[in-house]
């Protein structure tokens, strides 16, 4: 089957891209840096042609909320737009659990727009909510730090491997639509303080991580739950201590 990755040169489009492709699918990359703008169109129409599924991993360049909302609307009504005109026959999105629990941000309003212009836009759908990736607690950590000090919720969080993320999409992108909303997220939740903390310690990060439930997440308040995913959720393989084992070199073999 021909399938079109928007975002397709990525960190997930990448994994995602190879990993059908070794199961044998057609698979278009598609990128500005390949000739495919979903924001302004163009390139849409020659890559979809003969396409039966578009997954769409693209995000936002910029979290600045009317920027955000632009991309999205933009990128969405273009989309949708080609998609008919190909026939195409499933649109897989990748989005965020807790999403809609999140409003108070202004790129979360964006990503809760995009879904739902996806319900509304005619062609079948599956919307993948998954949970932040092990590569993004870092970006929670700095977003954190004042001076040698993070301080952090204990909310939970339950993140995830970046290749479990991309291994998830390839099922769904060769599974019928569900035309409603899955989620997905890491084999385990944790603590938001507790996850930089191991983070920070693996790195031989001399930062200090306090545990305050009054400290702010990318300028949220968050629940206890509002980052996890409900029951039913896939679950990916890779654990926190097996992707700190593999990907965050020891600081001890790097001063060797």
């Amino acid at each position: 089957m021909k399938i079109v990755i928007i975002g397709g040169t990525g960190n997930i489009g990448s994994k995602l891209t190879a990993k059908l492709r070794a199961r044998g699918h057609e698979v278009v990359a598609a990128a500005p840096s390949t000739g495919v703008n979903a924001v302004t169109g163009e390139g849409l129409a020659p890559a979809f042609k003969d396409a039966q599924v578009v997954v769409d991993v693209a995000n936002s360049p910029s979290f600045e909320p009317d920027a955000a909302m632009a991309f999205f609307q933009s990128a969405g009504k273009n989309l949708a737009a080609a998609e008919k005109q190909a026939g195409v026959k499933h649109h897989v999105a990748l989005s965020v659990v807790g999403t809609d629990r999140l409003q108070a941000s202004g790129y979360f309003r964006a990503k809760l727009a995009q879904e739902n212009a996806i319900k509304s836009a005619g062609v079948s759908f599956t919307i993948v909510r998954a949970c932040q990736f092990f590569e993004f607690i870092g970006a929670v950590a700095q977003d954190a730090t004042v001076g040698n000090t993070v301080r952090a919720r204990t909310s939970l969080m339950q993140p995830m491997a970046a290749d479990d993320v991309a291994e998830a999409l390839a099922d769904v992108a060769i599974s019928a639509p569900v035309n409603g909303i899955a989620e997905i997220g890491g084999p385990e939740p944790m603590q938001i303080d507790d996850a930089i903390r191991r983070l920070l310690v693996a790195k031989g990060d001399p930062r200090e991580v306090i545990a305050d439930d009054n400290a702010m997440y990318f300028g949220l308040k968050l629940e206890r739950g509002s980052l996890v995913p409900g029951p039913g959720a896939r679950l990916g393989r890779v654990t926190f201590a097996e992707w700190l084992r593999h990907n965050v070199p020891s600081p001890h073999a790097m001063a060797g």
